[in-house]
């Protein structure tokens, strides 16, 4: 069925996401960065793009940055007024974002911080920081959790959260799993199903990223 599903995930990238010279470089400078091919398709990097753009967001925090390729897609969607704070924990990573956002003439609207990410949503708090529109969460699952409280600290009424890889292969059913990865996706699930603040649901996802999925919700309040 992986052969299948690539060959369908080519189709609606070669028909509803065409190449692009700006995006194409950036997977290229960072395949020769020697970052984790982990980034989103096309086709999940322009879904973020298009909920960006049907909620009207002005303020998207990332949280988890690899090479910016996420965050690209997403400021595309962005006015000219919007911003992006994404989060990186890697320097590596970090610098290579960098590369890549001034290469897509991104850099007033995108703003890369280093280190640990949970010292770094600490950070903003401490600068309070305005409420963003839309969070996407796609760092260490195991820290799942604690992304989820900062999201909703920085959430207002309507704010979107994301949260990538949220199937695990089908793993997610495991409440036995040993994998940290796993189990923190299911407290992620757990505290989202018993907080009144959040309404969200999960899609299972497969193609050229094989066998996984995405949670999305908004905040009630």
């Amino acid at each position: 069925m992986k052969q299948t599903w690539e060959q369908v995930d080519n189709y609606i990238t070669d028909l509803l996401c065409p190449s692009d010279p700006v995006l194409d470089e950036v997977l290229a400078a960072n395949r020769r960065a020697d970052l984790p091919e982990i980034d989103v398709s096309p086709s999940q990097g322009k879904l973020l793009q298009l909920l960006v753009r049907m909620k009207g967001a002005k303020r998207i925090l990332e949280i988890g940055t690899l090479g910016a390729y996420s965050s690209i897609w997403m400021a595309r969607g962005l006015p000219e007024d919007g911003k992006i704070i994404t989060l990186e924990l890697e320097p590596h990573h970090a610098e290579v974002a960098r590369g890549n956002i001034t290469h897509a003439g991104l850099e007033h609207r995108i703003e890369v911080r280093t280190g640990n990410a949970l010292a770094l949503l600490a950070e903003l708090a401490e600068e309070k920081t305005e409420p963003f529109d839309l969070i996407f969460i796609d760092a260490d699952k195991p820290n799942n959790p604690e992304y989820l409280n900062w999201a909703l600290y920085f959430s207002r009424l309507g704010t979107v959260i994301i949260g990538d890889n949220v199937i695990r292969e089908g793993e997610v059913v495991n409440k036995h799993s040993t994998d940290p990865r796993v189990q923190g996706v299911r407290k992620f699930y757990d505290m989202i199903a018993s907080n009144p603040r959040i309404s969200a649901t999960a899609i299972q996802t497969v193609g050229s990223k094989g066998y996984d999925g995405f949670m999305i919700g908004i905040v009630n309040e």
